[in-house]
């Protein structure tokens, strides 16, 4: 009877303890955010939005001069998305798996499941791909069918020639694909094993480049900062490249805390990469960012944040690791859950979208006020963001109710913006208004 009174206590410390953020989000945006100092509190602040679903009728609101409609709906937690050459849409149904026995994490990791839970995150895994199909280009899928089914927590997709790749929680697999095919039942062939396990953060992105001759994944880390030590995060918060006719696979780029969205910028060739920072030193701090990955590059976690700002927290110190720091090139404001990433190319929205980036800002928990909650669209010029950010789809949340949660973005065959909303079990399509 002990555990319930301890759940209680922690509970009313928790809800009652915390910090307001002392800069508006929008200063941590850009080449120059606003770093102030670390804070920190007996607890962390905690500001879950209850994840309620989007009432009959209710739509995220586009930005003017687009609308919005829901591509597919009645989903199981809708994560990532990926287009066929056919202009088929494969979405990625997918959540965490359960954490081996004695890797539940103790009364923080009972206590963030409590969390992720009301955030809309408890729900388990449907474990599969599904394609959707807009036959009639109206705009709407009218076929919505399982693709690939009995995976492990899937989420990165990348079709090469006639072999679509799938980046499970544990390992690439690989499948045969024939153009039109509504499903495939064959069996999975394991090209890589990934790092898994306790799997803090579980999801998986994945990209090949022009020739298909390499994969590369993003692989996030197994604690916020280090938290289990660092035997755990060997080959994580690093994006991996894998030989696809070997296996073998080297660490492409590191202390990169949660890169989720990667994607090649069509203008200089770079891989460049949305990734989540750390938590639990303050609303302000520190910004979540997308930058060019450099091949061999190191971006400083656990150590440092923004480049070479100095975590304090992390024991042993590694002052030789911050000073090969890299600083990411554009900041995505703090906490804002930034997760997935698109470049531009394609996309027909109108002139104000000719070069740049969407990013999918899956939301806060961390901050009071809360951040993130949209997809914002950041403009580029030379290959390189070239201005503030543009609210492209807002609304996702209203005071303490989350109706949903964009992550993964991606450009339709037409040029519409497809968003997972993973709250709202739906895939939204932006286009032109009109």
């Amino acid at each position: 009877m002990r555990r319930p009174a301890v759940v209680i206590a922690f509970s009313l410390l928790v809800f009652g303890c915390g910090e307001t953020a002392k800069h508006a989000a929008i200063e941590g945006y850009g080449p120059n955010p606003v770093l102030p100092e670390p804070t920190s509190t007996l607890f962390p602040t905690v500001n879950v939005a209850e994840a309620t679903g989007w009432p009959a009728g209710a739509a995220p609101t586009p930005m003017r001069g687009l609308r919005v409609n829901a591509f597919a709906s009645g989903l199981e937690h809708p994560r990532w998305l990926y287009v066929l050459p056919n202009g088929d849409v494969l979405v990625a149904e997918t959540n965490k798996p359960p954490p081996p026995e004695g890797k539940e994490g103790g009364i923080k990791g009972w206590f963030m499941k409590m969390f992720m839970k009301k955030a809309g995150a408890g729900v388990p895994s449907a474990n599969r791909i599904t394609l959707l199909r807009d036959a009639n280009g109206d705009g709407m899928a009218e076929v919505k069918t399982p693709f690939i089914t009995d995976l492990y927590s899937p989420f990165g997709m990348a079709l090469v020639g006639s072999t679509l790749y799938v980046a499970n929680a544990d390992a690439v697999v690989a499948f045969p694909y024939t153009p039109g095919a509504t499903r495939i039942d064959t069996a999975p062939r394991k090209i890589a094993g990934l790092p898994a396990g306790r799997n803090h953060h579980w999801t998986k992105s994945l990209v090949a480049n022009r020739d298909g001759s390499r994969l590369y994944v993003g692989v996030g880390s197994n604690s916020n900062i280090a938290d289990h030590g660092m035997d755990e995060e060997v080959n994580r918060a690093a994006i991996l490249e894998i030989d696809p006719a070997t296996g073998t696979s080297r660490v492409f780029a590191s202390g990169l805390r949660n890169p989720v969205g990667i994607d090649w910028n069509p203008a200089s060739g770079e891989l460049w990469a949305a990734v989540n920072e750390r938590d639990e030193i303050g609303g302000d701090l520190p910004p979540d960012y997308m930058t060019n990955v450099r091949p061999g590059g190191f971006y400083g976690w656990p150590w440092s944040y923004w480049g070479r700002h100095v975590d304090e927290r992390v024991e042993p110190a590694r002052p030789d690791m911050v000073a090969r720091a890299i600083q990411p090139a554009y900041a995505l404001g703090p906490h804002t859950g930034s997760l997935g990433l698109t470049f531009a190319d394609g996309a027909r929205l109108g002139p104000s979208f000719a070069s740049g980036a969407f990013v999918g800002q899956h939301g806060s928990w961390n901050r009071n006020p809360p951040s993130g909650y949209k997809v914002i669209f950041v403009p580029f010029a030379g290959g390189q963001p070239s201005g503030m950010p543009v609210d492209v789809l807002t609304g996702f949340r209203e005071g303490d109710a989350a109706m949903g949660r964009p992550v993964g973005v991606t450009i339709a065959r037409d040029g519409a913006l497809l968003v997972a909303d993973d709250v709202g079990n739906v895939v939204w399509r932006v286009s032109p208004a009109g």
